[in-house]
């Protein structure tokens, strides 16, 4: 008998630690043949701790469970949700990036082959680079970071530069509020990000790659790098992948926690050693990145779906999805909500069944009155435009960015003014003060706001205009996309902008 306690982040802030040390204590006690595995999340976060039991050919699901359970659950009284595949929130996903995390034990790299894991990779190993190019883009996969630029134009450009050296970074730098995806992947299913970081070394002639995570992310260091040296002493990474005759290595950095550092020229900075700030374009990195070398910076889940396209084919692949966005979508459902989570589905679904459907709607009970898409640089979207399909050029027609597809739910009790101003005072705090417009009109922008606040009638013209100077003067997305909260909140949610002192009071 197998047990699954999830080592995932949010799972142990729930208690799993205390769940999995009393599971331990009592199969001791009670002398039974059965051992407790530590997986990642299945992204049913209402439910964690949630503890899988796997005997007879049976994989049952127990939660939400506290230490004082583990009795009941051992003697088989504790009530049973039955397969996780069956509950409603995970039997309607499409699972191909996160099939196998919360299935598997994050660290077991046969198991992981046993669900399909270096399908890929050998694959590609029978491939030249540029059929590996041409693979991925054909599939349509497109980053997952936030800007959703095609990746087989980013590989293909690094793939054709001419340089002694090149380098494949994954940006694992995951400061968007409500997003953890990133931060599964990497604590549930490791080899995956492992796997797709290789056959892009393969595609674009690198030797060389770099993971820069969040030292706010622990647990997800400390699965991956031990990820890392076991994937190196099975032939996985090194001098030889796999008896390819190719050589591809890699390392896991940490960073200091500077948001600015998602931005993919400001983290190479950081990776270099160098202080976070953001560089001009051009050079773009893909042509003069890491230590002036041609560098692919790809977000975790676009690489961490590469094995996907590369086992099923790009076809299979691009089959799912909306115009041009391919693929599925990871969506992180977070904020007031009801059922909160990692829910994967091709693109396509409207805003609102997202919302309503899938997360039940606010934990309050209230109505819903924003939903933040895109992390704090996202644009609040109002219940009308609940029918705005998952997409990202549905979503830039409606006023907003899908980004790295967070969802921060909020109730009519939100204040939209305040929030307005968080996303300023937010941008001021962590701007890396390269350039004008970000540095000074983020601080400009909250005194503007609170201008509004006391009933000046004139300034909400003048917040229009910083943002427009915003938008278009900053070096990189964080001024740049700044007003996208604002104005969406200044415009979507008027009455929440008094334009009189009496209005105001």
């Amino acid at each position: 008998m197998r047990i699954f306690v999830p080592l995932d982040s949010a799972a142990k802030a729930l208690g799993a630690d205390a769940v999995a040390d009393a599971l331990t204590q009592q199969i001791a006690a009670r002398g039974l043949d059965a051992q407790v595995v530590r997986n990642g999340s299945r992204g049913m976060v209402w439910l964690e701790p949630l503890v899988e039991i796997e005997a007879d050919g049976r994989r049952l699901a127990y939660g939400p469970v506290t230490p004082a359970d583990v009795g009941a659950l051992l003697d088989g009284t504790l009530p049973c949700l039955g397969r996780v595949e069956d509950i409603p929130f995970f039997a309607r996903q499409t699972r191909l990036t996160f099939a196998r995390c919360g299935l598997i034990d994050p660290l077991d790299l046969d198991e992981y082959e046993r669900h399909g894991g270096l399908a890929g990779l050998r694959r590609a190993i029978g491939m030249d680079g540029a059929a590996i190019v041409a693979e991925v883009t054909a599939s349509g996969l497109r980053g997952r970071g936030g800007a959703g630029f095609p990746t087989g134009i980013k590989w293909k450009t690094v793939a054709d530069a001419v340089a002694d050296q090149k380098y494949i970074v994954c940006n694992a730098d995951e400061g968007d509020s409500g997003t953890f995806a990133d931060r599964m992947i990497m604590e549930g299913d490791p080899f995956t990000l492992i796997e797709g970081m290789a056959i892009a070394a393969l595609g674009v002639g690198a030797t060389r790659g770099y993971v820069y995570m969040r030292s706010e992310y622990p647990v997800a260091i400390d699965v991956l790098e031990r990820a890392v040296v076991i994937a190196r002493q099975r032939g996985m990474l090194g001098a030889d992948v796999l008896g390819s005759g190719r050589a591809f290595d890699m390392q896991v950095r940490v960073g200091a926690g500077a948001y600015v550092c998602g931005e993919e020229t400001s983290l190479l900075n950081s990776l270099e050693g160098k202080r976070g700030t953001v560089r001009a374009k051009p050079p773009l990195p893909a042509l003069e990145g890491f230590l002036g070398k041609p560098t692919v910076v790809n977000n975790v889940i676009s690489l961490a779906t590469v094995p996907v396209i590369f086992e099923r084919g790009a076809q299979a692949y691009a089959d799912f999805g909306l115009g041009r966005s391919r693929g599925t979508v990871t969506l992180q459902i977070a904020g007031n909500v009801a059922r909160g989570g990692l829910f994967e589905t091709a693109f396509g679904m409207s805003l609102g069944e997202v919302v309503n459907d899938i997360g039940g709607g606010t934990a309050t009970g209230r109505p819903v009155k924003a939903v933040q898409v895109g992390g704090p640089l996202g644009a609040y979207m109002p219940v009308s435009k609940f029918d705005t399909p998952m997409g990202y050029e549905d979503f830039d027609a409606a006023g907003g960015l899908i980004g790295h597809a967070g969802l921060v739910v909020f109730d009519d009790s939100a204040d939209m003014l305040q929030m307005a101003r968080f996303a300023m005072e937010f941008c001021a705090v962590e701007s890396c003060g390269k350039c004008t417009p970000c540095r000074i009109g983020a601080v400009r922008g909250v005194e503007t706001i609170d201008r509004i606040a006391a009933g000046d009638p004139g300034a909400a013209a003048l917040l229009t205009d910083l943002c427009e100077t915003m938008k278009d003067g900053s070096l990189c997305a964080l001024g740049g996309f700044t007003p996208y909260p604002v104005m969406s909140a200044l415009t979507q949610f008027p009455d929440d902008f008094p334009t009189h002192k009496e209005a105001a009071e």
